[in-house]
């Protein structure tokens, strides 16, 4: 068994806005981290005590400036992920959404984090794109997805 000294769970949820054959993505911009990518419209940490829907609603209001209702949210898969290496000391477990009805108009709500706000098609997206949110949008694409799912492990099982 191995030991579990300074072992993390990172629980997020990440919502892809729906526009027919389109999703809304953000370009990342000065937070550090994926900087220069093009990612989900609205993700982020599920906090203590917060269910991953409420989560993924609550991440759309604070970064895009819209109102979801949980009930239309569709849950694509559930996706376990680490880094690759053989030792991980962090996985993440995250739950990804989509959704095609909101309240409001979305727009760049926190320009210290994101720089540019656009509408891709599933068969042209931009470049780079993170390689799990890649997998999990190919999946939303070719309707290959599977409700769970992992990515980054030495041995996929």
């Amino acid at each position: 068994m191995s030991e579990r000294t300074g072992y993390a769970l990172i629980p997020a949820s990440y919502v892809f806005l729906r526009r027919g054959e389109e999703v809304l993505l953000q370009h990342r911009a000065g937070t550090g981290y994926m900087d220069g990518h093009w990612v989900a419209g609205a993700a982020g940490h599920v906090e203590p005590g917060e269910t991953a829907a409420r989560a993924a609603v609550r991440e759309v209001a604070e970064e895009l400036g819209v109102t979801v209702d949980v009930a239309d949210l569709r849950l694509l898969t559930v996706l376990q992920r680490t880094d690759g290496s053989d030792a991980p000391i962090e996985q993440r477990i995250e739950w990804f959404w989509t959704v095609e009805t909101w309240a409001g108009t979305p727009r760049i709500v926190e320009p210290h984090k994101c720089d540019g706000l656009d509408w891709y098609a599933l068969d042209a997206l931009p470049e780079p794109v993170p390689h799990y949110e890649r997998f999990v949008l190919d999946g939303l694409r070719t309707g290959t997805l599977p409700v769970a799912s992992s990515f980054g492990y030495p041995s996929q099982a």
